[in-house]
This record gives structure tokens, sequence and C-alpha cells, in this order.
């Protein structure tokens, strides 16, 4: 049976969110027990934001859901990927990406 560990990041897991189609990266995001819980069974993804200490749901405010298509776990099982249908920008800047930049080079 496939687990996840929320143990080793003190409840907290990274999630890695891709575009279902393009594998385009969209954003970086953590999930709990309940948030992950909250995502699969409503197939919108759902995270726990650690500024605000509280459960959203992506797209509740903006109309720019991520509908889950696939939840991957890493090898660790402290890990997870989510394959989405991105609606409008994953990024809070408008950007489709949350990796539009690119850092300099020194």
């Amino acid at each position: 049976m496939i687990t996840v560990d929320f143990k080793k990041g003190n409840g907290l897991v990274p999630v890695i969110v891709q575009d279902v189609h393009s594998k385009e990266v969209l954003m970086l995001a953590y999930m709990n027990e309940e948030s992950l819980a909250k995502t699969r069974k409503t197939g919108l993804a759902t995270y726990w934001s650690r500024s605000r200490n509280e459960l959203w749901t992506k797209g509740e405010t903006s109309g720019h859901y991520q509908h889950v298509k696939a939840i991957h776990v890493d090898c660790d099982e402290d890990t997870l990927l989510l394959e989405v249908e991105q609606v409008g920008a994953a990024c809070h800047t408008g950007h489709r990406s949350c990796f539009y930049r690119e850092l300099d080079e020194e």
C-alpha cells in the first residue's frame, strides 16, 4: 500500500503542480492530510497555506481552479506531484506558471 509520510515535514509535504498536457511545472505548494483528503474527494487542488495557517482551494477567489487528473507520490513517500488541468493562471501574479523568472547569473 502506498502512503504519504506527513511526519517528515511536521505534518506537511511539498507538492509539485504540473500541467497534465504540456508537463509545464506550474507551482509548488504544501499539503497536509486534510488538504490531500479534500483534494481527492472534490477533484480540485486544495493546499495548506503556511502563511495564513488554513486550507485553500486553488481558484476559490480567482476562478483559476486546478482540476486534478492524477496524484503521484515520490519514492520516499514525502513529496507529491499533481497533474492538473489549469483554468487560467496558476500564479497569483497572473502568470501561467509561478516559475516565469530566470535567476540571473553572477
